[in-house]
């Protein structure tokens, strides 16, 4: 399942690429999804501008720990950015406050530009600090740990199968799209445009069933009961007890940094 994102894909962060080499990669899976968790709910917490500010340095110095390319893993924030710049842009113009000016009547507040300065900075800690501590596992190493953590294994086999076949949709989506382009379909603002955007979609959702079917057909002649088994198995080092508690002091500072 190491191709599971694009072709030659190793782990969630790093698609296309080969596994990263620092020392996050060499901890305990299990370990890193834990203090994941509890960073992103510590920062989620915190609610001053210093605080927030170290949370992101934190998330900055687990990035240059892992080696993950800089500007590939600041171009995929970015993109996280994208779908929340408009509410960022919008939120002191909706809050009210101290005005600092008015645009066509509507007076911007004070208030309004330090939430969203919060919001900008919480997110991005956490979804680095996620992408550093959990998007540089492997996706069948990801889904043994959630089952190690006592995970429902519905979910767990969700998560496994989702990531293993969203590459497939893709390249069906591709094949349909180069068969409408083949046929000299154009998109545009048209009536005709969207009803064939919702043939490819409607396509998609066939061919995808179909696809389920003889996936499952195969398993059950392979023996598949309903269960995936999970024979990676994991050990707890002293070097992961230490990370551990390095992340969870830095919590703590965090928190108390945020009351001071």
């Amino acid at each position: 399942m190491a191709h599971a994102l694009e072709p030659q894909a190793k782990t969630l962060a790093e698609a296309g690429r080969d596994a990263p080499h620092g020392v996050i990669s060499d901890y305990d899976p299990r370990m890193r999804i834990v203090v994941a968790c509890v960073f992103a709910v510590v920062t989620v917490a915190l609610s001053t501008i210093p605080a927030l500010i170290t949370a992101l340095a934190v998330s900055i110095g687990l990035l240059l720990m892992s080696r993950l390319p800089i500007r590939r893993t600041l171009k995929r924030m970015a993109m996280m950015d994208s779908f929340i710049i408009f509410m960022l842009i919008l939120l002191p113009f909706s809050m009210p406050g101290d005005a600092m000016f008015t645009v066509f009547g509507f007076p911007a507040s004070w208030q309004g530009l330090w939430k969203a300065i919060e919001i900008a900075l919480t997110a991005n800690a956490v979804i680095l600090a996620l992408m550093v501590l959990v998007g540089t596992m492997e996706p069948v190493t990801l889904g043994h740990a959630l089952h190690k953590l006592r995970c429902p294994e519905a979910l767990v086999h969700l998560l496994m199968f989702t990531i293993r076949y969203i590459e497939v949709l893709r390249e069906e989506y591709l094949r349909l799209r180069a068969a409408m382009k083949i046929r000299g379909f154009r998109p545009g603002t048209n009536w005709h445009t969207y009803r064939s955007f919702g043939y490819l979609v409607g396509m998609m959702l066939v061919r995808a069933i179909e696809r389920s079917e003889r996936i499952l057909g195969a398993m059950k002649c392979r023996g598949f009961s309903g269960r995936l088994l999970m024979l990676q198995d994991f050990a707890m080092t002293r070097r992961d007890h230490l990370f551990a508690a390095m992340l969870c002091s830095v919590c703590m500072g965090l928190l108390f940094l945020d009351f001071l």
